[in-house]
């Protein structure tokens, strides 16, 4: 699965684990995670846990996954060099400008950020950004530049997330809440938070915030423009996805059915664009079920969905075939994997040398291999995986 916990749970999991009148060793034969994974997480020699081992022993627990993750004073992490000037533009009140900005001459540059975003291009987004969130805060409150600010601050939240810059994501997307000038526009900034929430392993809180706001934005479907439709099915989609990863099957089957009448209703796939950050579609939620048969451990039901509804050019196909990938190596097609990581890496590289869970898969199939390939070399370079 996607998401990466980046937390410790060895605090909880002994506690639990005891409860249950546990050995170590029973809860590994129960749960599928061997026993020296299981030790050295109680013990918190390792660094952070996947989400994939905190739901498969949350799982053997009878617990939800959030019940392992969730700390009650989690620790902020510093940021990293090259996100420095975005986290202080969002996080850090600007000096007045020495020329007055102006709704006109900042909307001018959003086709140049919006261009770096969805071809995810990271750093270069980073650089666009932070000025011009600087000036965006120098506009007023008008709706014109409400609505503007909230666009900008929740790309912002969206790429510092991508970044595991968690801290200052959730300040963007706090403050994109707030100047949203629309329902819409705010539904949109709630499915970024809502897959922050799950990154950070905070999975109740994350199937809570999408839920309640699934409910209150549900449109009259009479009436129902492609747009409104677009972002309920979103966060139809984020209730679903943070349902699952906490253990509660039903309530995920149920959202993601829901899910896919939506995009039904919709008919076709619509791009990204002013109004949304991500695609929205038929294609899109085939996406998403697919990465729900990676979380319960069906991989052959991934494979057989593989490159149905192919848009690569979308950051959804991009994650959608690291599932692919993921599928691959659990049934021990380890170059059939490395194939499918490579494409990713050959479309966004940047991308996908943020994502936590293609380093997981590469690492998972370098151990397994006896003689490394060159294919495989290149992309642990270009990942960062140890050799």
């Amino acid at each position: 699965m996607p998401e990466h916990a980046d937390m410790h749970i060895g605090t909880r999991l002994p506690e639990i684990r005891k409860r249950r009148g546990l050995s170590q060793r029973e809860l590994a034969a129960a749960s599928g995670v061997s026993a020296s994974l299981i030790s050295k997480l109680e013990q918190g020699v390792v660094d952070g846990t996947r989400m994939e081992t905190a739901h498969k022993l949350a799982g053997a627990l009878r617990v939800d996954t959030s019940a392992l993750l969730e700390r009650d004073e989690p620790t902020p992490a510093e940021t990293a060099e090259p996100w420095r000037p975005l986290q202080l533009a969002v996080q850090v009140a600007p000096a007045p400008p020495t020329e007055q900005p102006t709704v006109t001459g900042i909307r001018a540059l959003l086709p140049d950020v919006r261009r770096a975003y969805f071809k995810n291009h990271l750093a270069e987004l980073s650089t666009l950004l932070a000025p011009v969130l600087r000036d965006a805060d120098a506009l007023g409150d008008s709706p014109a530049a409400r609505g503007l600010r909230a666009h900008l601050l929740q790309i912002a939240g969206s790429v510092l997330t991508q970044v595991r810059q968690f801290d200052a994501a959730q300040t963007a997307l706090q403050r994109a809440l707030d100047d949203a000038p629309d329902r819409l526009r705010a539904a949109g900034v709630i499915t970024t938070w809502s897959w922050l929430l799950v990154r950070q392993g905070r999975l109740r809180e994350s199937r809570e915030l999408a839920t309640r706001w699934a409910d209150d934005v549900e449109p009259r479907m009479s009436r129902a423009t492609p747009q409104e439709l677009a972002a309920w099915g979103w966060l139809l989609l984020q209730a679903s996805a943070a349902s699952l990863r906490d253990n509660r099957n039903g309530e995920a089957a149920d959202t993601m059915r829901l899910a896919r009448s939506v995009a039904v209703m919709t008919g076709r796939e619509l791009p990204r664009g002013r109004d949304r950050l991500t695609t929205w579609g038929p294609a899109t939620v085939s996406y998403k079920a697919a990465e729900r048969h990676i979380v319960l451990d069906r991989p052959d039901k991934v494979l057989a969905m593989a490159g149905k509804g192919s848009q690569a050019a979308s950051t959804e196909y991009h994650r959608h075939r690291l599932d692919v990938a993921k599928a691959h190596l659990l049934v021990r097609q380890y170059g059939e994997a490395v194939d499918a990581l490579t494409e990713v890496h050959v479309a966004a590289p940047e991308w996908l040398a943020n994502q936590r869970y293609a380093q997981d898969i590469l690492g998972d199939v370098l151990e397994r291999r006896r003689t490394l390939t060159p294919q495989m070399r290149q992309l642990a370079n270009a990942l960062s995986v140890p050799m």
